[in-house]
């Protein structure tokens, strides 16, 4: 069992990651870390390395769908990978009011997620299509959901109800919480260093925080839906609900029409008039564009207010994270907010800042600021093998 290897799959909106681990002592090793990225666009690609970062395969070709761009890297994974996967594990963005546990993959399952895509609409069905796919692809492999609300699944009703009916909560319409395998896989990292009060912000084209309290989340920034909370790259976050009706009332926008233009048109592609990338934002604000530098400024507002009322809503503050591509890359995004939080005891250090070190939080600092990369994917691995150990296949 150590030996044989569990296949991890991430999926995005036009983006496939996947992963072979094998394990090693206590942990998941990575043997072959692939990506096909531009999935839907002429400029395709597909490409593999392996466990020391070596490119071993590499090809530009279009991709119509992730399920052509996983039958390709079964091609190439068969070829590179000394045995075939024993267990495959689904990054599933949503599980619904009923799935709130990472587990085997059953025909009830796929039947529950089937029931529950009005939850999730943008992500759930392309999620059951590509399980659907690698069910096909790999027969007879078991193939386990992680889900990224299960982190989040306990958090206290005084964070997760909206001021609704309590018929609609009854029904889910509550606080979900997100990117859960990434906040996992920080906590893991942090071990015994982790403290009792921390609040970590997942930055990326999709961002969200969380706030963690003896290493179980008590509040979240995005709710119902991976569109709520702060701004993110093409998404709105939280808005006054008058606005939805009011494009609704005056602008004649249909719900398909108002649901494209909040995930796919708002946010810092929006504010900006020209990109969702930060890098691209940050290099147009150096460049003295007025606008790509009130997107980011609005941006990290929203991080250094979420991170406030999360200090308030733990009770202190004893570490902040930063994770996700941008978290761990935007030394600009990192100082813009936490200069800003030094009422809260955060001051950080300058050159450690601009390099991206593991550590920048200055050393007067009450708060320690940390910068750990997300393993995602490395999570997904680490339940799958548990859940096969276990015996859940």
């Amino acid at each position: 069992m150590a030996d044989s290897p569990i296949l991890a799959i991430n999926t995005g909106s036009s983006s496939l990651k996947f992963g072979v681990y094998v394990a090693r002592g206590d942990d998941e090793e990575i043997q072959l870390d692939g990506l096909a990225d531009g999935i839907g666009r002429d400029s395709s690609k597909i490409q593999i390395k392996d466990g020391k970062g070596k490119v071993v395969r590499s090809e530009s070709v279009r991709f119509a769908s992730a399920d052509e761009a996983l039958a390709r890297a079964k091609e190439w994974l068969a070829e590179l990978s000394p045995a075939p996967p024993v267990g495959v594990g689904h990054r599933v963005v949503h599980g619904g009011p009923k799935l709130t546990a990472h587990q085997l993959i059953t025909p009830g399952v796929l039947d529950q997620l089937r029931e529950c895509v009005h939850f999730a609409p943008l992500h759930i069905p392309p999620a059951l299509a590509l399980i659907e796919s690698a069910q096909k692809i790999y027969p007879g492999v078991p193939q386990f959901a992680c889900f990224d609300t299960a982190f989040h699944a306990q958090m206290p009703e005084v964070a997760s109800r909206y001021a609704l009916p309590r018929s609609l909560y009854d029904e889910g319409l509550k606080r979900y919480g997100f990117h859960g395998l990434s906040y996992e896989s920080i906590l893991r990292k942090l071990g015994t260093e982790r403290p009792r009060h921390v609040v970590i912000a997942h930055l990326g084209n999709g961002a969200s925080l969380a706030a963690v309290q003896d290493g179980s989340s008590v509040d979240t920034s995005m709710g119902l839906t991976p569109t709520g909370g702060i701004p993110m790259g093409t998404r709105s976050g939280d808005m006054d609900p008058g606005v939805g009706l009011y494009l609704q009332r005056q602008k004649k926008l249909s719900v398909d029409s108002l649901e494209a233009l909040l995930n796919h048109d708002a946010g810092l592609k929006a504010l900006s008039g020209t990109s969702s990338d930060m890098r691209d934002l940050q290099a147009a604000a150096e460049n003295g564009d007025a606008n790509a530098r009130q997107a980011i400024e609005i941006f990290c507002y929203a991080i250094r207010k979420t991170i406030a009322s999360y200090a308030a809503a733990l009770e202190g503050l004893d570490m902040l994270v930063f994770t996700g591509g941008i978290g761990e890359k935007s030394a600009m995004v990192r100082a813009m907010v936490c200069n800003a939080l030094h009422i809260l005891g955060v001051l950080i250090e300058g050159p450690a800042n601009e390099k991206n070190a593991e550590t920048i939080s200055a050393a007067q600092s009450v708060v320690r600021v940390r910068v750990i990369p997300t393993e995602e994917d490395r999570q997904i691995a680490r339940h799958t093998r548990e859940l096969l150990k276990r015996g859940a296949a």
